[in-house]
C-alpha cells in the first residue's frame, strides 16, 4: 500500500507517520509528499526520511480545481492507495474527494463538530473550555464534517497558557495520526454513513 501526505507548514504529523513506517507500526510505503508551499519545513524532513517530494505552486493554476486536478493525476500516476492531509492549508475540492472517496484522511486540533476550520487550538483556548482534544476523520464535501474515526479528549489545566496547550496537542496529534493510518490500511475500519466502526 503506497501512502502520499499533503502538507504546507512544519510537518510534525508527516514525521509521526514517517517514523511509524519506519519502525513497522503502519506497514505501508509512505511514497510521496506534495506540498503547496515552496519553503514549507516538512520538504527538509521528506529529505531526512527519502520520500520524494513535489512542490506544486496554486500561482500556475486559474482555479482549485485546476489545481487538485494536478494533485490527482500525480497520486493516480504514483499509484497512491491512501492520501493524508497533515496541515494541508488548501481546501480541497469536490472533484478531488470522490477521485479518493473514503481514502482521504485529516486531523483537527480540537473535538469536532467544535472548533471546525483554523485556528482551532486557539479559539477553544480563548473560549474557555474545559475540554479539548483531536479529531482523525474521513474528508468529505465539506470542512471538517467527514465521519470521525478516532477523538481523544485533552482536559485544560488551570491556568495553562496557550503554548503548553498546543504542545500537548501535537503530542496527542502525532499518537492518534499513525494510528488511524494503521487501522485504515488493515481494513479495519467500516462506514456506515457517517459511523465509522473500529473492526478488532
Amino acid at each position: 500500500m503506497n501512502i502520499a501526505v499533503l502538507a504546507s507548514g512544519r510537518g510534525t504529523n508527516f514525521e509521526a507517520i514517517a517514523k511509524a513506517v519506519k519502525r513497522g507500526f503502519i506497514r505501508a510505503r509512505l511514497k510521496l509528499l506534495i506540498t503547496d508551499k515552496e519553503n514549507a519545513g516538512v520538504r527538509e524532513r521528506a529529505k531526512k526520511f527519502a520520500v520524494k517530494d513535489i512542490f506544486i505552486d496554486p500561482k500556475n493554476f486559474k482555479s482549485r480545481q485546476d489545481f487538485d486536478r494536478e494533485v490527482v493525476k500525480i497520486l493516480k500516476k504514483e499509484k497512491i492507495n491512501l492520501v493524508v492531509l497533515a496541515g494541508f492549508m488548501r481546501i480541497i475540492t469536490p472533484y478531488f474527494v470522490r477521485a479518493f472517496k473514503n481514502r482521504i484522511l485529516n486531523i483537527h486540533p480540537a473535538i469536532l463538530p467544535s472548533f471546525g476550520g483554523v485556528n482551532a487550538i486557539e479559539r477553544a483556548y480563548n473560549y474557555g473550555v474545559k475540554v479539548t482534544g483531536v479529531t482523525v476523520h474521513l474528508v468529505d464535501e465539506g470542512i471538517d464534517t467527514g465521519p470521525i474515526i478516532l477523538q481523544e479528549a485533552l482536559k485544560i489545566r488551570e491556568e495553562e497558557s496557550l503554548q503548553s496547550l498546543e504542545e500537548r496537542i501535537h503530542k496527542l496529534e502525532h499518537r492518534l495520526y499513525p494510528l488511524a493510518v494503521k487501522l485504515f490500511l488493515e481494513g479495519r475500519l467500516k462506514i456506515k454513513g457517517r459511523k465509522v466502526e473500529i473492526k478488532a
